[in-house]
């Protein structure tokens, strides 16, 4: 596949020409090619360069028309407006920028429709395996250092050095576990130290340091060719203190308190061109003043309250709302204002871009509720439109499932339809983390354990679609499931509920053998929640990627997931069917629900006491009638349902009925 270069670079070496030998110095131009045969015919490009707005523009290609060119309060940019007609051809373009007697001709690319396998959408049918790319493996060590930052595993939040190289060579790792799509944490460039993704720096580049735009792509085709599917991590709300943007505001109202951005773009130039002095006199052996980053204060800055729920409250004043959507998640994130139509443009045209350039399958995205709505809602037609079987879900992050619902397309709670498919149910992988120990109760005034997860599903009225809702026990911002000493029980229980219920699960790298957390340092310290995969770095000196690395415990808690996982890859009653559950009661202590399916039924059964409990079969008989037997997934012994079950403590029983 051709690479994507850094546009600036491509522009200055390869793309332009002068009648006159002079150039016009443009520094982007983004997209840096576009498709053929869209069913949207409309494409924006975005000229950034010198007082390029002073050039009058115009194309030369068959089958395109120039509809219109759009200045901003920059006068280094321009905006031009194309209909891309359903005759127009695969080729190079002309685009002609004229300035008195000069004129520079730019060379755009429009490539035939990618032909390769994307686009397909997840569903309830798949599992998702999360991965944050700089911790999983580090397959090449030559891209460890960029932007002055080298690899410090020492540091929990730094760059630690992992890959696309990594992770693929333990795609069979990851295939053999029985999960059938991976999502990566933000892939796309983030200059500077940090590791986690979320402050982008360039829309249209994947990060040098993960192997670049062709690197991502060979994943996602050696992942494709396993028959699993790749998720991509997006963010639209915000973007990076270090994007370019900042150099060169492109708007007066390009971000959210617009002002606060010039001044953060100032203060990181300064701090630049500090750094720079400061690594020329190490170099001469002499000290300089280490710069000092401010924006944690940058002056009038609002940031987000943070409080989501004034989006859905019908008490909740206006100015609340603004302030949510307008206030900066933090100082160093500078907000998007997606309500300026260039802008607007801009990211979904490179949302589209990347699904049909690397052939991703679905995307995350990030801070749903903090971008303008009504972009939003705009976003998910305009993708869907396009891919008919894609799939976003929204990041979330509630903690009840009331706002799951009123998000979810279709909302009989929403007079707006979001029209986003798929929601994050924060509520129930809060609700297993605090109650999963605890002995199922239920009496009047306390409620605790498998109750409390039952009740919680019990809201899915509120929730238009529960098969449509992403599930997880734990991911990148939450505390790790597994906690310092917990028993390989509450692991076993969680993934058995979490792989059994309603929804789209999905697993956080690591959960599959055990990998442990700290609650109690979590306050911005637990790094086990992004900690390195042992195994993935060649100086490691046990690798869990192999039984023989992994402890017996470990052991025992991927065969575990893994048996399940390969299991429900073929099970229609899990990925397709009815979910049945019946209230937890204090004789049992258990909990019991099926997935039924025309030809196919499972019935599954866990226990929430530390006692062994034999639970009579007559309740269930709405599911089991004309069923003598079930055979349990994990041991595949046959058991009778016709009277008693007996189940040990704190145990588990998946059975497909017979």
């Amino acid at each position: 596949m051709k690479h994507v270069f850094i546009v600036s670079l491509a522009l200055m070496v390869a793309c332009l020409y002068s009648t006159f030998g002079f150039a016009l110095n443009l520094q982007h131009v983004e997209p840096a090619f576009w498709y053929v045969g869209m069913k949207n015919p409309t494409l924006q490009i975005m000229l950034h360069g010198s007082d390029v707005a002073s050039a009058d523009i115009s194309i030369d290609y068959p089958g395109v028309t120039l509809t219109e060119v759009a200045h901003t309060s920059n006068p280094n940019y321009a905006f031009i407006y194309l209909q891309i007609h359903p005759d127009a051809t695969p080729g190079m373009m002309k685009i002609h920028l004229r300035n008195g007697r000069k004129t520079t001709t730019l060379d755009f690319e429009l490539r035939a429709r990618n032909t390769k396998i994307g686009a397909q959408g997840f569903s309830a049918a798949d599992v998702l395996y999360l991965i944050m790319p700089d911790r999983f493996a580090n397959g090449d060590a030559s891209n460890d250092e960029a932007d002055g930052f080298g690899v410090d595993r020492s540091n929990g939040g730094g760059r630690h050095g992992g890959d696309f190289q990594g992770i693929m060579r333990h795609l069979d790792y990851i295939d053999q576990l029985g999960v059938t799509a991976i999502w990566l944490n933000p892939v796309q460039y983030n200059k500077g130290r940090a590791s986690h993704g979320y402050s982008i720096t360039d829309y249209y580049s994947v990060d040098p340091r993960f192997g670049g735009n062709e690197a991502y792509c060979n994943f996602i085709d050696a992942t494709h060719d396993r028959g699993m599917k790749v998720v991509m991590d997006m963010i639209f709300n915000h973007c990076g203190s270090s994007h370019w943007w900042l150099q060169d505001v492109p708007d007066d109202d390009w971000f959210n308190q617009n002002d606060c951005a010039v001044t953060l773009g100032n203060w990181q130039r300064e701090a630049e061109a500090a750094e720079k002095e400061t690594k020329k006199a190490a170099k001469k052996g002499k000290q300089a003043e280490t710069p000092q980053r401010r924006w944690r204060s940058i002056p009038g800055l609002q940031n987000t309250t943070h409080y989501k729920w004034v989006l859905m409250d019908p008490h909740a004043p206006q100015s609340e709302k603004d302030l949510l959507v307008d206030g900066w998640f933090v100082a160093g994130m500078p907000d998007l204002n997606q309500r300026n139509r260039h802008l607007a443009n801009y990211l979904i045209q490179n949302c589209i871009w990347w699904i049909e350039y690397a052939r991703i399958d679905g995307v995350r995205m990030d801070t749903y509720p903090y971008a303008d709505y009504d972009f939003m809602v705009r976003w998910c037609r305009e993708v869907n439109d396009e891919y008919p079987d894609f799939n976003i879900v929204g990041e979330g992050w509630y903690p009840r499932n009331s706002a799951a619902g009123w998000w979810q397309t279709k909302s009989a709670l929403n007079d707006n339809d979001t029209r986003l498919k798929t929601v994050m149910d924060f509520d129930l992988a809060f609700t297993m983390q605090r109650e999963i120990l605890n002995e199922s109760n239920v009496s009047e005034g306390y409620e605790a354990g498998l109750f409390k997860v039952y009740e919680c599903i019990t809201q899915d009225f509120l929730i238009p679609d529960p098969q449509h809702v992403l599930t997880f026990l734990d991911n990148h911002d939450i505390n790790r499931y597994m906690q310092q000493g917990d028993p390989i029980w509450k692991l076993k229980q969680g993934l058995a509920f979490l792989l059994t219920t309603r929804g789209i699960p999905q697993i956080y790298y690591g959960t599959e053998w055990g990998l442990e957390g700290d609650a109690a340092l979590h306050n911005g310290r637990d790094y086990r929640m992004r900690i390195d995969m042992p195994g993935g770095w060649e100086e490691d000196t046990v690798s869990v990627f192999t039984p023989e690395g992994r402890t017996a415990r470990q052991n025992e808690a991927y065969d575990f997931a893994s048996k399940l996982l390969q299991w429900r890859r073929h099970s229609r009653a899990v990925a397709e069917g009815r979910l049945l559950h019946y209230t937890p009661d204090n004789l049992t202590h258990c909990y019991v629900y099926a997935r039924v399916v025309e030809g196919e039924t499972v019935l599954v059964v866990l226990n929430g006491s530390d006692r062994e409990q034999t639970v009579p079969m007559a309740r269930f008989s709405e599911v089991t009638a004309g069923f003598t037997c079930g055979k349990d997934v994990l041991t595949e012994e046959l058991m009778d349902i016709t009277s008693n079950l007996t189940i040990s403590p704190r145990g588990v029983l998946i059975l497909e009925l017979k």
